[in-house]
């Protein structure tokens, strides 16, 4: 193979942008993300990441636009992790990984690519998921389309919250 094409991702190394403000709000408010959005909660809600580490790549995201856990009501730190409780449940059974990251970057320094709205990745990793191509190559080759990806998982968050 000579060629690897992933055009989805010219947005994400470009840095193009085109919506204003941030992304998190914006998914929030509006019905057109609910192509990513796969369980929406009374305080946060359930999205995929538009640029995956792996296939699955889930974040939890509160409605509010807050910078720390620490200005989170008590009932948005519950849901945060009450909701990213039912995204292991939902992962491990639609994917079977070997095992989850689970992680929060707060500030630029600790790597956020959202900076000021906090969220929760939760990542399936699989043994071996590493290699040349990420190491080397810097490139993440993903089987999965992110429509395919969401209609895997909106059926299980749907019977988890019933």
């Amino acid at each position: 193979m000579e060629h690897l094409w992933s055009p989805w991702r010219l947005a994400y190394i470009t840095g193009a942008n085109p919506t204003t403000g941030c992304v998190f709000c914006n998914a929030a408010t509006d019905p057109e993300a609910d192509s990513l959005v796969v369980f929406r909660g009374p305080t946060c809600f359930v999205i995929l990441n538009l640029f995956p580490y792996n296939n699955g790549h889930l974040m939890v995201v509160p409605n509010r636009h807050l910078a720390t856990l620490a200005s989170a009501t008590p009932e948005e730190r519950g849901e945060l992790i009450e909701l990213t409780t039912r995204a292991e449940i939902a992962l491990t059974e639609a994917y079977a990984p070997h095992g989850l990251n689970m992680g929060i970057n707060l500030g630029k320094p600790a790597g956020a690519g959202v900076l000021d709205h906090v969220h929760l990745h939760v990542v399936p990793r699989w043994n071996g998921d590493t290699n040349f191509m990420t190491v080397v190559g810097r490139t993440r080759v993903l089987p999965e389309e992110l429509p395919d990806t969401a209609a895997r998982l909106r059926p299980i968050f749907s019977r988890l919250n019933g």
